[in-house]
């Protein structure tokens, strides 16, 4: 069997300090073979509440310098790291990613953390010269950050651990209180965040309530989140029609979104045509393609049509399906049946309407269940619906275009502006593409999928707005004051 269960992993809330249950629960399967990895809570509209008024009361009642915070981040990190191959398996058993890509998220989370708790003291302000303006003396004034209260923080199945990191390290470092919202498949590794991060709050001597975790449905908890004005920021990253949602019923909420992608990688005939190749594969089909700036869309020039399309396929027959368990598996299963039709329809429509398929399109049956093969397209055309939608699976579109204006039109041809690749050895052309596209990241010389925990990430249209990026992500959780020293009115 590829997985060991576990009654350790039936998990629960935590709320206001306590570790609670509620009415219902519902079960967490292993997208693999469907079998039983645990099981949590599914929180009513009430049990949200009380999580965020706890929040409110120990972000009101915490005395926590910019060092104490620093300390309950990096002890969090140690715990962690700590539970690192523990932890890894859960995300394997919920997410049903390969093993070694779960470790590479445990220790990518490990470092988010340790980014975060140095985060908390920079907090700096500025001095801000009054006599900068015509009339204006020469008064002392000078702005300082501060925290903006509560945090919601909801996240989806791709990156469960990784992704809560990326919003409550921040929110924390900036000296806010979190409730964490995890998605209801993949649950089971941020609650063990939230373990360890109320382990370091007892240590450090924090509130209780300064952390919280609820589960359940995202119509449920998120509307409770939505309706209550303690809560003064929601980070959110999933799909663009709940990300749109939020933003229209939030209100004076301060909001980071991180939605779909349609990512554009170009490779022009002046590069290494194997080694993009190599990287267009892995960042078309890492976690099975379900990766929000992963490789949606390849533009090739004609002329180097045919030689990529080989250099593809080689790259692509070279990855190994399998058992996520396994050390040498690199594609395994999606992560639940909906997301797994999804990649199928969408396919299925993209070759009725002319696509070629050039190497894979095999799915499910003996290949395992949820489990899409690596598949790369020629002939696809940008109407095509694995060149127009945000697929979330492991294929690989190839559209041929005859320039390079084509090419930028083509990378700016789509609702979202997540991130982009240019494969090229031209600094002229790779300048113009950083210019040109209309994305919130240009990566020149790899793909679309490239991502550093520290830098700031986050798209333009319809793939979002604010930056994640601990430096980035505490500005937002984080308001700005003016303290003006001006003359007072005594002669002493």
């Amino acid at each position: 069997m590829s997985l060991e269960t576990a009654s350790s992993l039936d998990k629960d809330m935590l709320v206001g300090g306590e570790w609670v249950s509620a009415d219902e629960r519902t079960d967490v399967v292993h997208p693999y073979d469907g079998e039983h990895v645990g099981s949590i809570p599914m929180a009513g509209t009430e049990q949200v509440n009380e999580a965020i008024e706890a929040a409110a009361r120990a972000q009101e009642a915490s005395t926590l310098s910019a060092y104490e915070r620093y300390e309950l981040l990096m002890t969090t990190a140690e715990k962690l790291e700590s539970r690192a191959d523990e932890v890894a398996r859960i995300i394997t058993s919920e997410q049903g990613k390969p093993i070694g890509e779960s470790k590479t998220e445990v220790d990518r989370a490990v470092q988010t953390l340790r980014l975060s708790a140095e985060e908390a003291k920079r907090m700096f302000g500025e001095y801000v010269p009054m006599d900068a303006q015509k009339g204006f003396a020469k008064d002392h004034c000078f702005t300082q950050r501060e925290p903006l209260g509560v945090v919601a923080a909801i996240t989806p199945f791709n990156f469960p651990l990784n992704l809560m990191v990326h919003k409550v390290g921040p929110a924390l470092a900036a000296g806010n209180a979190v409730v964490g919202k995890p998605a209801t498949n993949t649950p089971l590794s941020s609650i063990v965040l939230f373990e360890c991060l109320d382990e370091a709050t007892d240590l450090i001597g924090a509130p209780d309530g300064l952390v919280n975790v609820v589960t359940g449905s995202g119509s449920t908890v998120g509307d409770a989140i939505l309706a209550h004005e303690a809560v003064e920021a929601i980070s959110f990253t999933g799909s663009t029609a709940v990300g749109k949602y939020l933003a229209d019923n939030s209100g004076m909420k301060e909001l980071t979104l991180e939605l779909g992608g349609n990512d554009p990688t170009i490779v022009w005939s002046d590069t290494d045509i194997e080694q993009a190749a190599t990287q267009v594969v892995g960042g078309a089909c890492s976690n099975a393609g379900q990766v929000c700036n992963s490789v949606e869309r390849v533009l090739v020039h004609e002329d180097i049509e045919d030689e990529l399309i080989d250099a593809l396929v080689d790259a692509a027959a070279s990855l190994t399906i399998g058992d996520p368990f396994d050390d040498e598996t690199d594609i395994a299963s999606m992560v639940d049946d909906d997301q797994f039709k999804t990649v199928v329809n969408l396919f299925e429509q993209t070759v009725e309407q002319g696509a070629t398929v050039e190497y894979g399109g095999r799915y499910g049956s003996d290949l395992g269940e949820r489990i899409f093969e690596p598949t790369v397209l020629s002939g696809v055309t940008p109407e095509m619906p694995a060149a127009k939608e945000e697929t979330f699976g492991p294929l690989v579109p190839v559209i041929a275009v005859a320039d390079f204006d084509e090419a930028i039109d083509e990378a700016n041809n789509t609702e979202y502006g997540l991130e982009a690749g240019l494969f090229t050895q031209d600094i002229d052309r790779a300048k113009r593409a950083a210019d040109a596209i209309d994305a919130g990241g240009v990566n020149i010389n790899t793909v679309s999928g490239f991502r550093a925990d520290h830098m700031p990430y986050g798209g333009f249209k319809d793939s979002g707005v604010g930056k994640e990026g601990i430096k980035y992500a505490v500005e937002h959780f984080s308001r700005t004051k003016l303290v003006g020293f001006h003359q007072g009115f005594t002669d002493l």
